[in-house]
């Protein structure tokens, strides 16, 4: 896997309070860019599918790893594209640091696109955690 881009950010609440926001997948659109909406087809765990609606599309991603109060992995695959997106909650102070890596492998011809393919990931998504701490303001 390739890594596509890294974000951090602090969050003024206690690491639980942060985390049940982050897996709080009826809210999620809220601050998941081009999400419209998102459900997960049972409770948070380990190979639970989130279904959600994207740019008009239907697409799945599956929950691959799971420290549950620390990290989370999402699995996306769309094609020849494999994409983890890896949240990371830990204790900052009074806070919490939040980290979302995301990496992706391409297969078949689909791999001459991966520069582009990256780019665009990159683009989508790299926001993530500044809309997610906005989801704190008042």
């Amino acid at each position: 896997m390739t890594e596509v881009f890294t974000a951090e950010t602090t969050i003024d609440r206690p690491v639980d309070a942060v985390w049940a926001r982050l897996i709080d997948w009826d809210n999620a659109a809220r601050w998941m860019p081009g999400v419209d909406a998102l459900r997960a087809d049972g409770p948070t765990a380990i190979g639970t599918t989130l279904v959600f609606t994207a740019r008009g599309k239907q697409r799945t991603s599956e929950i691959a790893a799971l420290d549950t109060g620390r990290s989370i992995t999402l699995r996306s695959v769309q094609g020849g594209v494999v994409a983890d997106y890896v949240y990371a909650c830990a204790r900052h102070g009074e806070g919490t640091n939040v980290s979302l890596t995301a990496v992706c492998r391409m297969t078949g011809p689909v791999r001459l696109l991966g520069p582009v393919i990256r780019a665009a990931i990159r683009r989508a998504d790299s926001g993530q955690l500044n809309a997610f701490a906005a989801t704190f303001s008042p």
